[in-house]
């Protein structure tokens, strides 16, 4: 069903991009190429290529006589380094370039992500909603990115088997499985956070039966990924708080409580776009997909699931929404909170499989202009 969902509006990706030919006449780094899939490896996919190629050289340069808000110059150690490190793994045993590399990496986690979903959704809502699990993360507003060459799906693959993992108890398998999140993504704190919970959680109830060293190894394993880094990249810059000063001094990405999601949502309801980072198609479905994701976190606390299918993606919303950047991303930056699809698998799990297949394919089509052309062309992904 992922795969059939995910070709289809893929499919309609590429013909939107070949019918409208923006791409051609723009940056090859920035959004263009002589060819339409030459943009799945555009904007982050070309860093990506770039540490796959040449490694790090963490620095915190300043660029001369910079005033406002990018005083310093980009850096390829704001980008985490599991992803890079599997394509040039990938790209010397198969002899595939970094793009397909990437590409192949991206394509085979998306389907590790979908499985992991299914069987998430499944334990907790039965086989009927497990599939509708996956055939949402096939369509979900940002999807464009997951067969691209971005991190985006290796990091969900991991996370969601991360949770399975934690929901059938093997402990330290979520924790190592935490612990590579962590060397992917930066929010994995999110995830760090919800392991923690479901670990204290299970050790305060259930220390009797299962004892406590599994649980507490786990709390122990899962940052390591997140923290080595951020010390890796400090130690080399010289300061141990520079990959966040990079991140806020290269790319104006900080976490600012909030106000700027504040502003981008109130005036978008009001026709303005005279706020920070303006791309007002891809802003309009940004807010759209704030919106759909607040009212699911109450129908998912309804529904009673495990503490980490809670935790994690009101965890997520929290770094994502209370965080200055581009708001036109967070459609793609919300796909890790994946257990928010779970009210709506359950309600889709009522419906006949060739209806369920209907409604998910009427969205696979739509995705291509949605979660793909807009992210891509008319945003900044």
């Amino acid at each position: 069903m992922f795969g059939v969902l995910k070709l289809i509006g893929f499919s309609v990706f590429m013909y939107l991009l070949d019918s409208a030919g923006d791409f051609r006449t723009k940056n090859p780094r920035f959004g263009g190429g002589t060819h339409p899939w030459d943009v799945l490896a555009t904007w982050d996919g070309w860093w990506y290529q770039q540490i796959a190629a040449h490694g790090y050289h963490p620095e915190l340069r300043p660029i001369p006589g910079a005033t406002g808000l990018i005083t310093i110059e980009g850096n390829s150690a704001a980008f985490f380094p599991l992803y890079p490190a599997l394509m040039r793994l990938v790209s010397e045993i198969t002899g595939l370039g970094l793009y397909g590399a990437g590409l192949l990496v991206s394509v085979v986690s998306s389907f590790a992500a979908a499985l992991a979903i299914y069987a998430v959704t499944a334990h907790f809502g039965g086989r009927r909603a497990g599939l509708a699990a996956a055939g949402l993360w096939a369509v979900w507003p940002g999807s464009g990115v997951e067969w691209a060459v971005y991190s985006d799906s290796l990091y969900v693959a991991l996370a969601a088997w991360a949770c399975y993992a934690v929901m059938t108890r093997r402990w330290l398998t979520a924790g190592l499985l935490t612990c590579a999140a962590g060397l992917n993504r930066p929010t994995a704190g999110a995830l760090i956070a919800a392991l923690a919970v479901a670990a204290l959680l299970a050790v305060h109830r259930h220390r009797r039966q299962e004892g406590i060293l599994r649980p507490l190894a786990a709390v122990a394993v899962a940052p390591l990924g997140l923290l080595g880094y951020l010390a890796w990249v400090g130690h080399r810059m010289g300061d141990y708080g520079g990959y966040f000063k990079l991140q806020s001094g290269a790319w104006a990405h900080e976490f600012d409580y909030g106000r700027q999601t504040l502003d981008v949502i109130t005036s978008v309801a009001v026709g303005h776009n005279d706020y920070l980072y303006a791309w007002p198609v891809a802003d309009l479905i940004g807010v759209g997909v704030v919106l759909l994701a607040a009212m699911l976190v109450p129908l998912l606390i309804r529904l009673r699931p495990p503490a980490v299918l809670v935790v994690y993606p009101v965890l997520t919303l929290a770094l994502v929404l209370g965080s200055q950047q581009i708001f036109g991303n967070v459609s793609r930056y919300l796909l890790p909170a994946f257990p928010l699809f779970i009210p709506l698998a359950v309600a889709l799990r009522r419906l006949s499989l060739r209806l369920q297949c209907t409604v998910l394919g009427l969205a696979a089509v739509a995705s291509g202009s949605y979660a793909g052309y807009v992210l891509f062309e008319l945003g900044v992904p």
